[in-house]
């Protein structure tokens, strides 16, 4: 019986014809797509400068300790300044500006202070009680201590002390208002308006947005910081999560190798009941919570907060996880009633995956590369990311006395440096002039291009990974592909079929691999950019930018979704084959489109059904973890850790448990989908007429055949 009564579209290129000489995976190749090697290996050596670059401009400590205008860290211990920890801000309404959120600095004089300020006061109201302005000069700069004859406009202009003290409370150590509100309306030490130095009264809410802006950073620190405080706590504890993860996910690949049939509707009933009993626990909670005072709260009333527990008090977030469970039920199980007869079919080919998984166990352990490679390479964009954002310095520059005068002193709005300044040819041109602080930034070529560094740094990260991804996948297609083409297994196959494929990639497809990073890392750059500029023009938009944006978001969306499906692929036939990409790409494709039918009967099938099983082990890990760390378990209730957000340890097992079973379950998806093209590969070059017999197993064969008779013709 002929696979195939129909004549091929030669829209698709023609079929492969038999060749009783081929054998697998090509042994004698070359080297292909040589120039993106070379821009490749070109782009990793820029990526080390920029990092070196970074890494001598930058300063961490800016992100997290408190920095005056100088650049000087407060209470930094051996310094002049160990005993003033807090930043004080002359004028907290300036850090109102967009300048707060992309450096991590306020665009006003900052100093480090003793203590923050207790009580409302002018200068104005200073210099007419010596006891005030005692009190006053703490809040000045330092040397402002030789210059008590100045008059208060002179100091304001020169900005050598605020013009104004607000009564402040220090957080994570900088002075912020005092801000209170008293029936929906803000005071500061009960007042609603405050002199602000200038001579008029300004309404409290001035300082309102300054404090905001200035503070949506350091609130994030805070929760930061009580996140790290719960994992040292339940560090072991999570670790132990993932080991449980691991093991699952090993046990159940280990089953599926002798037991696949068996396995996946046992996997398939499970998930159900997982899913059942997610259902029944959130109306359980639902219910439980009907007596309880001010669980009828909506979410939106309640609004965004940091403590993420107490959205699990309201009503409506168990009635929206049982809505969610729901859905995804219902959409399971009419998947399994329509795809009945495909599981079938799809559970032969993950049969022969378990097969070819069993003669090159060490596939499941390459994922660990794969994972430390990219580990890697998050760690280092993560690294230059914080030292390009801290590289900003504070910026001085000449201000004349009189401003009137600025075109009289030929260094007007100059760069100088404040510690030298007296001492420079500025001070003989222009006697009356100021160096004082300006912004944070930087003149050199260096900050000048800074966000073109920034923007090599994420295109980099993104090239960097898909390329490490992609060499797993070509490493791994190649192994397996060894297992498909070798007609006596074990004898046929390399004798480490992994490091045999591993060392032909690194080898000859540097360049291939790549060339496919680049176009996938393109699109993923603009789908950022898209993002981006979504975000700032958020409040800006009228409907047909609104829609404009969402087309282009979905359209780049699938176009990623696509390119990454062309170039699994395409690594595929690279594996096989050993030729450049573009034509690995095109042969793939049209591989595929020939066979359209079987793509759609058993390839999404085969990810559904995997897609299952890391839902199952994700699902019961995290129903595991619940329970022991909301301390619900009650024989082991006393050794749960006390933590400020039990839900930190549970999304982190979670999300661990859900990459170590991708880790385990993308080794026999890229098993599937080789595998898979080697069978269509063979269907082409062995029509059943010549002596060779097919290299699919019976079982596997027979049931396609019989599905694409029962296909009418096109």
């Amino acid at each position: 019986m002929e696979p195939e009564d129909k004549t091929p579209d030669n829209r698709y290129g023609e079929p492969q014809k038999y060749d009783p000489t081929f054998k697998g995976p090509i042994h004698n190749r070359g080297c292909t797509d040589i120039v993106c090697c070379i821009l490749f290996i070109v782009a990793i050596i820029g990526y080390f400068i920029v990092g070196i670059v970074a890494w001598s401009h930058g300063d961490p400590r800016k992100v997290i300790y408190p920095t005056d205008s100088r650049g000087q860290f407060c209470g930094q211990a051996g310094t002049e300044l160990e005993k003033t920890p807090f930043l004080f801000y002359f004028n907290i309404m300036k850090c109102a500006s967009p300048l707060v959120l992309l450096e991590f600095q306020c665009p006003t004089t900052q100093i480090c202070v003793e203590k923050c300020p207790d009580k409302f006061l002018t200068l104005l109201k200073a210099y007419a009680n010596p006891s005030d302005m005692d009190y006053y000069k703490k809040f000045c700069k330092p040397e402002f201590a030789g210059m008590t004859k100045l008059s208060a406009p002179e100091v304001l202009r020169d900005g050598y002390c605020p013009a104004m003290l607000i009564p402040s409370r220090p957080f994570t150590r900088r002075c912020f208002p005092a801000l209170r509100a008293k029936k929906g309306v803000i005071t500061v030490d009960n007042h609603t308006t405050f002199d602000d130095g200038m001579g008029e009264r300004r309404n409290v809410t001035d300082l309102l947005e300054g404090a905001k802006k200035a503070n949506v950073v350091l609130e994030a620190r805070q929760v930061a910081m009580k996140i790290f405080e719960d994992y040292t706590v339940s560090w072991h504890w999570i670790l132990l999560g993932l080991v449980i993860a691991m093991v699952i996910s090993l046990i159940f690949v280990v089953l599926l190798r002798y037991l696949a049939g068996i396995m996946v509707w046992v996997m398939i009933v499970l998930v159900l009941l997982v899913l059942g009993y997610g259902i029944f626990h959130c109306y359980m909670e639902y219910a439980a919570l009907k007596q309880t005072p001010g669980a009828d709260v909506s979410i939106r009333e309640l609004g965004l907060l940091t403590d993420f527990t107490v959205y699990l008090q309201l009503r409506q977030t168990w009635l929206a996880f049982m809505i969610i469970l729901c859905i995804v039920e219902v959409v399971i199980i009419l998947l399994l009633i329509f795809l009945r007869k495909r599981i079938v079919i799809a559970i032969a080919l993950i049969k022969e995956a378990s097969r070819a998984v069993g003669h090159v166990m060490c596939s499941l352990i390459y994922p660990l590369l794969t994972f430390a490679l990219l580990a890697l390479v998050i760690a280092y964009w993560a690294i230059t990311a914080v030292f390009l954002s801290t590289s900003n310095e504070p910026v001085y520059k000449v201000f004349p006395n009189n401003t009137n005068n600025e075109s009289s002193c030929i260094y007007s709005r100059k760069t100088c440096d404040p510690q030298t300044f007296n001492t420079t040819n500025m001070t003989k041109a222009c006697p009356d002039a100021k160096c004082l602080f300006a912004f944070y930034g930087g003149e050199t070529y260096y900050h000048k291009y800074l966000i073109f560094f920034q923007f090599y740094n994420v295109f980099l990260f993104f090239w960097c990974a898909n390329f490490v991804t992609a060499l797993g996948q070509v490493t791994l297609a190649g192994a397996f592909a060894s297992f498909y083409w070798a007609f006596k297994k074990p004898d046929d196959m390399p004798a480490f079929p992994i490091f045999t494929s591993l060392g032909r990639a690194l080898r000859y497809h540097t360049g291939s691999l790549a060339f496919g990073s680049l176009i996938l890392s393109i699109v993923q750059v603009i789908r950022v950019l898209l993002e981006y500029l979504d975000h700032k023009l958020k409040g800006h938009q009228n409907k047909f930018t609104k829609f404009l944006l969402c087309c282009l978001k979905c359209c780049f969306w699938c176009l990623e979704k696509f390119i990454k499906f062309l170039n699994r692929n395409a690594y595929i036939m690279i594996a096989i084959y050993g030729k450049n990409f573009c034509t690995s790409a095109r042969n793939a494709f049209f591989l595929l489109m020939r066979n359209i039918v079987r793509v759609a009967v058993l390839n999404k099938v085969t990810e559904f059904l995997l897609f299952l099983g890391k839902l199952l082990i994700v699902g019961s890990v995290g129903i595991l973890s619940f329970f022991f760390f909301s301390g619900r378990i009650k024989p082991i209730e006393d050794t749960t850790p006390t933590l400020n957000y039990y839900w930190v340890p549970i999304l982190t097992v979670v999300l661990g448990s859900y990459f170590i079973a991708h880790g385990f379950f993308s080794v026999y998806g890229m098993c599937v989908d080789t595998l898979f093209l080697c069978f269509l590969e063979d269907l082409e070059r062995n029509d059943g007429s010549q002596e060779r017999p097919y290299f699919m197993p019976d079982t596997l064969l027979k049931a396609l055949k019989k599905k694409n008779e029962a296909q009418p013709s096109e």
